[in-house]
């Protein structure tokens, strides 16, 4: 445990160096958010939330990227040295085809962030060639997550989840399109939450330390390390986010997180305990889902606004105080879903 533990405030040490020149060089090249109307998934506009975000224009995107390449360089350097100095290493998988699944997650939900987030600011989106509408973004992340999950189940053997009360449930190959809708849930799941500063990133930080925990108790090292790395590149980058943010973590970073979380889930074996964990990124995911549908086919709106985060604000709460209280609550959805997992 002392391992992961220093890797974490090595990882914050690292990001925290580089974060502030990484920001000064997205200002130069005005990777910024943009003055603009936005659309939903309707392509109509969205007037309450330009209404409470306007004051964000100006703010650089793209603070995943950062927080992605310094995971992901210290991992690839740590790891070797850890394995040729002997350290004590242990893993319920083969450490090498584990690290493949995660890094697939991190890099191939992120280069479609981060494509998301090229064509917004530079106005890629009007050509006909990069315009990817969102079923072709779904889509993207439809094809991603089935190939995730069949490395998880071919390469990695996994085919089960654990259930509180009822053990493990075996799914043999229904495993794949099981793995594959929770990867794209929490993909978009924690896409939606990035919407006030500083929500997405805490609502992270808190959700990865109760799957840090679980880590430790099944001692999966090379995921416990990763996941310490990871906590430790966004503390520094949330240091930034926090109201009023200096930087935003952009598509690039919600997409990969969001998908990267359910795979350490999945990992876990801990479905259930992922979701209740993760209980805010799954409410904020259902409200938009709730909003979306009723348009869809009933023609109107079953919620006055969604996801809940605008809500609140179109009620009169200050952002940081929504983002205060939703961490408190996210605590909460922590313990108990810990709690869960050792009944």
């Amino acid at each position: 445990m002392a391992l992961p533990l220093g890797l974490l405030l090595f990882s914050f040490l690292i990001t925290s160096i580089f974060i502030v020149p990484y920001i000064n060089m997205l200002y130069r090249l005005k990777f910024q958010k943009k003055n603009k109307v936005t659309q939903d998934a309707f392509g109509k506009g969205t007037p309450i939330f330009d209404k409470y975000h306007k004051h964000k224009t100006g703010t650089p995107i793209g603070g995943g990227l950062l927080v992605i390449i310094v995971v992901a360089v210290l991992f690839a350097i740590l790891m070797p040295i850890f394995t040729a100095l002997g350290f004590p290493l242990t893993q319920v998988f083969p450490w090498q085809k584990e690290v493949r699944v995660i890094f697939l997650s991190f890099f191939g939900f992120g280069l479609l962030g981060l494509f998301d987030d090229l064509k917004k600011m530079f106005g890629i989106e009007k050509t006909k060639f990069f315009g990817l509408r969102l079923k072709h973004k779904l889509a993207i992340q439809v094809v991603l997550g089935i190939i995730i999950a069949s490395m998880l189940y071919f390469s990695l053997g996994i085919d089960f989840v654990n259930i509180p009360y009822f053990g493990v449930v075996n799914l043999n190959w229904l495993y794949i399109p099981f793995a594959a809708l929770v990867i794209v849930s929490f993909t978009n799941a924690v896409n939606i939450t990035d919407g006030l500063d500083g929500l997405a990133a805490s609502s992270l930080v808190i959700s990865l330390f109760g799957l840090w925990f679980l880590s430790f108790s099944i001692l999966d090292t090379t995921l416990a390390v990763f996941i310490g790395l990871w906590i430790g590149a966004l503390i520094a980058f949330l240091y930034f986010n926090v109201f009023p943010a200096r930087i935003i973590l952009g598509d690039v970073g919600s997409l990969a997180f969001g998908a990267t979380l359910a795979v350490v889930g999945l990992l876990l074996g801990k479905i259930v305990a992922l979701c209740v964990i993760g209980g805010v990124f799954i409410a904020e995911l259902l409200s938009s889902f709730i909003q979306l549908t009723s348009k869809s086919l009933l023609k109107r709106k079953m919620l006055p606004v969604a996801p809940i985060h605008l809500w609140l604000q179109s009620n009169g709460w200050e952002e940081a105080k929504i983002v205060q209280r939703i961490m408190l609550v996210n605590i909460l959805f922590a313990v108990f879903g810990l709690w869960l997992n050792v009944l």
